[in-house]
């Protein structure tokens, strides 16, 4: 019975087989084919683009679709859309944008269901894969009201992913640096868009219907560049610890790290108040590495273990449910005699993800730089310098406590990690950019009319509350549920009821007062 209602949504679109794929032909550019019984993608965008996005947009681009995919409790299909490399035309290329259409099995048939697009955080890492219809917890909820697109953002996973060895394929530092730039957020919002209408003209709906988009962290800073970019889009935008900060600064970087290193001090100071005994244990993991020849220990990956890599653990850890624990439990396996343990050097490289997502460790300070000729410059680097208490061999040799650090990229990242090596050049060029494009429209949030909402984590250790707060106060109609119940992963934590209650506060349900 699913197969059966499944294929019976399904049937008119395109399918991907083993021996062929089908091409939507809405894309087809009008020069090339008779368009009285075709639609255009330029056409079928023309009521709803400027003219200037319309020349842009001159060239079409190709969906692909695959056939419906059974995983329990849900429908899955998977579409491939051509995007351009950059929007404005002046470089030229293109490149393939991924994202996952989820229905529950039971509104298989329900073709009146809007969509809501989910963007992941990151930046750098690709959307979620769904094992089932509670897995993330949160899609349960939403497959009640909605088609969920699950969208790989432009550079991650199955959309033109980049790899620290492909990226050499750009060409010179200067080269790959020059590509990069073209992968945050305002250029994902603009796949978004196309990912929008693409979906809309394949099941012959009005251009103008609107989706719902609900951003996770740096999904979050996406919702407000799409809030800015392309309100009219919008039914409904939601945020989940994802509030960017300080959006009126050309770059906001030095603010940023300002604010959260007070918040990772605190949140050290918490996880020794649970773990007193793991103070000397960091200290001992510190004193055998320093002592080693070249003060580091190679890890099964070919990484350096260095002290900083230690500190870093604290960005998978300590701003997350249950990271406390999850660091507790791997420091307990540290040694094996007088020597780490092969264990624990493994568990290193498992908390690490920059070598399979490296665009996370080059482009994170990006994401807060815009115009005004102001660079990021290694600001969490130059922040954590200013403060010896996160000195880690000091720490150690004065038996004080050795400090983890946060959400932060460093250069020496680009040395202690194995792939990472490979980018280190045009790493320390992205940093020194200064003439970044515009992410936020401030003049458009002020007079916004889209119903918005946001989970703000008051103590949350990636986006600083009071940052997020001056953000909020420039979004016209924001509505905010702030708690410190969760810490950066309530919708993890408890995806199903926030989710429900950020809907209740667009649409009503929980009134003013």
């Amino acid at each position: 019975m699913i197969a059966v209602s499944a294929w019976t949504f399904y049937r008119s679109l395109p399918l991907i087989t083993s021996a062929s794929i089908n091409h939507l032909s809405i894309f087809t550019p009008p020069t090339t084919r008779d368009t009285g019984s075709c639609t255009t993608y330029a056409n079928y965008t023309s009521s709803i683009m400027s003219n200037s996005k319309k020349q842009r947009l001159s060239k079409a681009f190709a969906l692909s679709s695959s056939s419906p995919l059974h995983i329990p409790n849900i429908v899955t299909t998977e579409h491939l859309l051509q995007v351009p490399l950059d929007y404005t035309g002046q470089t030229p290329g293109d490149i393939t944008v991924f994202f996952r259409e989820v229905v529950s099995r039971h509104k298989v048939d329900n073709h009146d269901l809007p969509y809501l697009l989910y963007l992941q955080g990151g930046p750098g890492y690709e959307a979620p894969r769904p094992t089932s219809s509670g897995d993330p917890s949160w899609l349960k909820a939403a497959l009640d009201h909605f088609r969920v697109i699950l969208m790989d953002q432009r550079g991650t996973g199955q959309s033109s992913g980049i790899t620290c060895d492909n990226l050499a394929s750009q060409g010179t530092p200067q080269q790959q640096a020059h590509y990069l730039t073209f992968f945050r957020a305002d250029s994902i919002v603009e796949d978004a868009e196309r990912v929008r209408a693409a979906l809309l003209q394949a099941n012959n709906k009005d251009p103008t219907d609107k989706w719902t988009i609900l951003g996770q962290s740096f999904g979050g800073f996406c919702v407000t560049t799409y809030l800015s970019k392309y309100p009219h889009s919008l039914q409904e935008a939601l945020l989940t610890g994802g509030l960017p900060p300080s959006i009126t600064l050309p770059c906001s970087a030095d603010t940023v790290y300002d604010s959260l290193i007070k918040r990772v001090v605190v949140q050290n100071e918490k996880y020794y108040s649970r773990f007193p005994g793991d103070e000397d244990i960091v200290r001992d993991i510190i004193t055998y590495i320093s002592n080693q020849p070249e003060g580091r220990v190679i890890s099964p990956a070919g990484n350096y273990i260095t002290p900083r890599t230690i500190q870093a653990l604290g960005l998978a850890t300590l701003g997350f449910s249950g990271g406390f624990e999850r660091l507790h439990y791997m420091l307990a396996t540290a040694f094996d005699g007088d020597k780490l343990s092969f264990k624990f050097k493994k568990a290193c490289d498992a908390h690490h993800g920059f070598d399979t997502n490296p665009l996370y460790a080059i482009m994170h300070e990006s994401i807060y730089c815009q115009p005004g000729g102001q660079a990021s410059n290694w600001a969490a680097q130059r922040r954590v310098e200013k403060e010896a208490s996160f000195d880690a061999v000091a720490a150690t040799k004065a038996g004080e406590r050795v400090l983890f650090t946060g959400e932060m990229v460093f250069p020496w990242m680009f040395e202690d990690f194995a792939e990472l090596r490979k980018i280190k050049e045009a790493a320390d060029i992205v940093a020194q950019m200064s003439d970044w494009p515009a992410l936020y429209d401030v003049s458009v949030l002020n007079a916004n009319t889209v119903p918005a909402a946001a989970a703000t984590y008051y103590e949350d250790m990636f986006v600083d509350f009071n940052l997020a707060q001056e953000t909020a106060g420039q979004i016209k109609g924001l509505r905010q549920y702030i708690t410190n119940d969760f810490l950066h992963d309530g919708i993890r934590e408890n995806g199903p009821e926030l989710l429900e209650k950020l809907l209740n506060l667009c649409r009503g349900g929980i009134l003013l007062r």
